[in-house]
């Protein structure tokens, strides 16, 4: 894999990891609050569930860090379009933002990844 890709890969696995911080462990506190915009009642409630979807965020993170460190275009492509797919989801369904901090650094690594096959 080419050095820009590797770089956008391990960039989006990195992004991941913070969302796993977020959603696991800050997600009722101020910070987590504040990045979010939630309540303290609605982070309260729904903090299992986002302690789910950071665990995921955990194993798309886990994937591509193996894809970059390994070099595995295809597993790059693999967790990379994952990524893309719920940052569809993700903007559809709840804020356009989460395209723009998902989606988007995924579709650039996809690109960087496609331009030199």
């Amino acid at each position: 894999m080419p050095m820009l890709a590797t770089v956008l890969v391990l960039l989006v696995a990195a992004l991941h990891l913070g969302f796993l911080v977020l959603e696991m462990f800050l997600w009722t506190r101020p910070l987590g609050r504040r990045i979010f915009r939630l309540t303290a009642e609605r982070a309260e409630m729904s903090k299992v569930l986002a302690a789910n979807q950071g665990l995921y965020n955990g194993f798309l993170a886990a994937g591509l860090a193996w894809a970059g460190i390994d070099a595995r275009q295809d597993v790059a492509l693999f967790f990379l379009g994952c990524v893309v797919v719920a940052g569809i989801y993700g903007a559809a369904t709840t804020n356009w933002r989460i395209f723009v901090a998902q989606a988007l650094p995924a579709l650039a690594a996809i690109a960087a990844i496609c331009l030199v096959r």
